[in-house]
């Protein structure tokens, strides 16, 4: 899949090991790592629901279209689909087979 970033800060930060390091701590950064590198590796976002330790859905209320993956606890790696019309099913959710472009919008504590 393709990846772009919400803030051109982040794109430094997620494409450097020390930076993930200097941000999130060591572990973090290993996870952070690693649920980018699947996300490159999928087609499509379907194969990241796939995955049991990535935990990837959908979030809610204010959170809507939203997809989160966990990190470390309590920590998710937060994106959204980045299609210019988000493919969609007949019942209004995503489309997750056809989503082939992500943006990353943070790492963030989405329980608070």
């Amino acid at each position: 899949m393709l990846i772009s970033f919400k803030k051109k800060k982040d794109q430094k930060t997620f494409s450097s090991e020390k930076a993930l390091i200097k941000a999130f701590g060591q572990e973090q950064a290993r996870k952070i790592t690693k649920r980018l590198s699947e996300i490159q590796a999928a087609d499509n976002l379907e194969i990241l629901r796939t995955l049991p330790q990535a935990r990837a859905h959908e979030l809610t209320g204010n959170r809507k279209g939203q997809i989160s993956l966990d990190v470390k606890q309590p920590y998710r790696l937060i994106i959204l689909p980045d299609h210019e019309d988000c493919p969609r099913k007949e019942d209004g959710g995503l489309n997750w087979e056809k989503i082939t472009k992500v943006k990353i919008l943070g790492v963030e504590d989405t329980h608070e």
